[in-house]
């Protein structure tokens, strides 16, 4: 994307559902040059703000549970009933490279293939639990391409679903059955997080262990408070495999909106992740001033010694490095 970008026709051709120009729109918006930056702000700026009808839907489980299976086959089930879907699937990055090691295309073959479904693997990169630090922007712009649904899958570890919950109306958390001492295993933060409980994999053999897990997490569940005076979080066995279950989870998300806007905190809680949204937005660009403050190197430099050697606290360093780098912003207004 080295050409001059005309934002006025990639803003109109997103506005008119061009899958290529949404693709460039997510890679500008992507991009961590200064100048795209400011593109990138001026195109969302230029598209409509779409608010009341799209749902957005994070869903998180731990490897292998079948995330991307699920999400391939309640895709198609979506756009099977002429919805168009957006797939945000924030992949594991490579160390080394940067880029998406899973490449969640390949894995979802057939709904990649789906005239009415985009998906958009984005490298987690050192954001956050893994979450990218544009996937909030992607979503902007696949809700303002006319998408009515927007998946966010997380790569299941650190601090990522905590993230993607800030930034989507419904948590699904996936499972596998197993209950007893995968139950042990899962976070209890996380549970809380949940607005729904999909046990994976209730096919076959499967079938029993899946209702012993799915009656563990409804007890489970039970013992924690609601995040939400509204909703209490289910739980829905389900087969990707067999498309079962699928049916209901869909009815539980279009319950799940009736019952928020009924009570008034759909646009609520939006407009709370938005204001998010603006404080990690000023973090993440202070930060990167600071580093890339050629002025400062040097200090930021000998405080990182000073802290490997024991010399300082990182605290007290981190204020000093602060405290030189507002005084610098100062002098200069």
């Amino acid at each position: 994307m080295s050409k001059k970008i005309d934002i006025t026709e990639m803003a109109g051709a997103v506005r008119a559902g061009d899958r290529r120009a949404l693709a460039r729109a997510i890679t500008l918006v992507e991009s961590t040059r200064s100048d795209h930056r400011a593109q990138a702000e001026a195109l969302l700026a230029a598209l409509p703000r779409v608010a009341g009808s799209n749902v957005r839907i994070g869903i998180t489980g731990a490897p292998g549970v079948g995330k991307s299976t699920f999400i391939e086959a309640f895709g198609s089930h979506l756009t099977a009933q002429g919805l168009r879907l957006a797939v945000l699937a924030v992949d594991p990055s490579s160390s080394r490279t940067g880029g998406s090691i899973l490449g969640d295309k390949t894995r979802m073959e057939a709904l990649s293939r789906d005239p009415n479904a985009f998906i958009r693997p984005t490298p987690a990169g050192r954001s956050l639990g893994g979450v990218a630090r544009r996937t909030r922007e992607a979503m902007a712009l696949v809700e303002a391409a006319g998408y009515d649904v927007t998946i966010v899958e997380t790569v299941g570890v650190g601090q990522s679903e905590y993230a993607v919950a800030d930034m989507v109306d419904m948590f699904l958390l996936l499972v596998a059955p197993g209950g007893g001492d995968e139950l042990q295993g899962i976070k209890r933060g996380i549970m809380e997080l949940a607005d729904l409980l999909v046990v994976n994999k209730a096919d076959g053999a499967m079938v029993p262990a899946a209702n012993n897990a799915a009656a563990d997490y409804r007890n489970a569940l039970n013992l924690i408070r609601p995040k939400d005076s509204h909703w209490r979080a289910e739980v829905i066995l389900a087969s990707a495999l067999e498309g079962k279950g699928l049916v209901e989870i869909w009815a539980t998300v279009q319950r799940f909106q009736a019952e928020q806007r009924a009570g008034g905190r759909d646009g609520q809680d939006r407009a709370v992740q938005a204001q998010r949204w603006l404080w990690e937005e000023i973090q993440d660009d202070l930060l990167d001033e600071l580093k890339s403050d050629k002025a400062l190197a040097p200090l930021i430099t000998a405080r990182e010694r000073a802290v490997g050697a024991g010399e300082i606290t990182p605290s007290a360093a981190a204020r000093e490095i602060l405290r030189a780098f507002l005084g610098k912003e100062k002098s200069e207004e």
